[in-house]
């Protein structure tokens, strides 16, 4: 059983704009985001995973996308170290939640810019780190070094997929679903060396945050608005679960983002 934590969307709105989804403009349906989050909590939970909650601050409206709070392997703990202001004050609420259930805190230079699993996300034995946009590739090193494992450090160029899980899904059969264009062709170059399998995801479905997605062994839960993308998944085995994001997508997240793994991986020595 996997462990997984949320935050409830009480307080979520788009209040700023850090990304280019983000419009206080066009805004979020309240209502609307919560029905959906909840669509996503019970997907999680009826595919035999732990659903545990941190509770969501005031004035913290992207608190709810639990994925950039940090890296957790076995019972280490890397929080992250925001970019914008506008969500700094969320560390010490996650830090606090992680410390009371066990986990060990190893904090980065505060001059380091790192987002978590919003930026970093095992496949196989490698860490994959995502840089430019939020986290720093300085960080990667010092991740890598506390982790003792493999970073393979790859450069993103599209705004709009602005952390690597928002155009970088691993599988557990070694392959990887991705938006080549989301990477400049170093990046490209690099991941292409490191992974045996690579799966394209077209332009008009990762716009849905189709690699935005939360794997559990052959279940895939994944915004709705992908139907090349499931169909190529469902001929390799894997059932997906299609769900409605349309609110969360306004701030640039949907699954994955939503979702943090208790931890992602256990230890790698």
């Amino acid at each position: 059983m996997r462990e997984l934590l949320l935050c409830p969307p009480d307080y979520y709105g788009i209040e700023y704009e850090i990304n280019p989804w983000m419009s206080r403009a066009r805004g979020t349906e309240s209502e609307l985001a919560k029905s959906q989050w909840e669509g996503l909590r019970q997907a999680l939970a009826s595919l035999d995973s732990k659903i545990e909650l941190v509770p969501p601050q005031p004035k913290l409206p992207d608190m709810v996308f639990t994925a950039n709070a940090g890296l957790a392997v076995g019972r280490k703990f890397i929080p992250s170290n925001f970019r914008y202001p506008e969500r700094a004050g969320e560390a010490p609420y996650f830090r606090h939640w992680m410390e009371e259930h066990g986990y060990e805190t190893i904090w980065l230079p505060d001059n380091l810019y790192f987002e978590g699993e919003g930026d970093a996300l095992f496949s196989n034995d490698i860490l994959f780190c995502g840089y430019k946009f939020r986290s720093d590739i300085q960080s990667h090193r010092a991740v890598g070094e506390l982790l003792r494992c493999l970073v393979i450090s790859v450069e993103l160029a599209d705004p709009r997929f602005y952390h690597l899980d928002t155009c970088f899904c691993p599988l557990p059969d070694g392959s990887v679903f991705w938006f080549p264009n989301a990477f400049d062709e170093y990046g490209q170059r690099a991941i292409r060396a490191h992974v045996k399998e690579l799966i394209d995801v077209e332009e008009e479905e990762a716009k849905h945050f189709s690699c935005n997605a939360v794997v559990l062994g052959r279940d895939i839960v994944l915004p709705e608005g992908a139907p090349n993308l499931v169909k190529t998944l469902a001929n390799r085995g894997y059932q997906c679960h299609e769900l409605p994001m349309s609110e969360f997508i306004k701030a640039g997240g949907a699954c994955k983002c939503l979702t943090m793994f208790l931890p992602q991986r256990e230890a790698v020595e």
